[in-house]
């Protein structure tokens, strides 16, 4: 299976931009720690997303809410750590960019000097405005996430698909023009419409990752677990699993089981 691995540099934000320009679609997962992280960046994905996701694949929570600034720092060590080719963003928790920009800085330097990570990813638009700015003009870069915030999930009160009606869709695309203009490095889509999704990556210079956004945008992204059949309770349109690790999981556990039980392991060869 042919893929761009045979391009061994390490992934920045300029490289993103500059895979925009020439057409070239961009890879993104998530990853929590060291192993999923270490198997993905060799596989040549093109960027590893550290996401407040972990709040519900690694803690069983029900929205992203709960996962802290303490936690996000520890799984975004712990990508970093295995990471050699791959731009890992960080997802900057609930309630750590909310309106105060000195604050929203002070934790994003938290996560960058702690993780050692390349950028973060962020939720919210205009409303953030001056958070955003503070953050990039300390010189850190920020990818904004927009269309469905799971962060807002208490606001909407539901996970359908957002920017559907006229006068969401203009503050939508308000709101990827402002951070454009902010000096984000890319925009991340979530479950919008793709005719939407298609324009605002046709209206913006810098790369738009799509979620549930269709296929018109510069890249995709999605949960690993997901993707790769670890949590069968997730099904959404927009999911495509490319492997049933929960079926081979259990099945595997269940072979030891049975030799464990009876008595067919550790066999002489595996015993000292």
């Amino acid at each position: 299976m042919s893929t761009y691995t045979e391009d061994k540099r390490k992934v920045t934000t300029h490289r993103l931009m500059e895979m925009k320009e020439r057409g070239e679609k961009i890879s993104m997962l998530t990853a929590y720690d060291y192993s999923m992280a270490k198997i993905v960046d060799e596989a040549g994905i093109d960027s590893i997303l550290v996401g407040d996701s972990a709040s519900n694949t690694m803690v069983g929570n029900v929205t992203t809410l709960p996962i802290t600034l303490d936690q996000m720092i520890y799984h975004a060590k712990s990508v970093v750590n295995a990471t050699k080719r791959a731009l890992v963003i960080v997802d900057m928790p609930f309630g750590t960019c909310s309106g105060n920009p000195l604050k929203s800085l002070e934790a994003a330097i938290r996560i960058m000097q702690e993780t050692g990570a390349d950028a973060l990813k962020i939720e919210g638009g205009k409303e953030i405005q001056e958070d955003v700015k503070k953050i990039i003009d300390a010189g850190i870069p920020v990818m904004s996430h927009l269309g469905l915030m799971p962060q807002s999930i208490n606001k909407y009160g539901t996970y359908t698909i957002r920017a559907k009606e006229d006068k969401e869709a203009k503050k939508l695309i308000d709101d990827c023009l402002l951070m454009e203009e902010l000096g984000a490095f890319g925009i991340v889509l979530e479950k919008i419409p793709a005719k939407l999704a298609t324009r605002i990556a046709q209206q913006v210079k810098i790369p738009v990752i799509g979620i549930g956004a269709g296929g018109g945008v510069d890249g995709q992204v999605l949960v690993i677990h997901d993707m790769m059949g670890i949590n069968k309770d997730f099904s959404p349109k927009f999911l495509r699993r490319y492997a049933d690790l929960n079926t081979i999981m259990t099945e595997a556990t269940q072979h030891y089981i049975q030799d464990v039980k009876g008595n067919d392991f550790p066999n002489e060869n595996e015993s000292y």
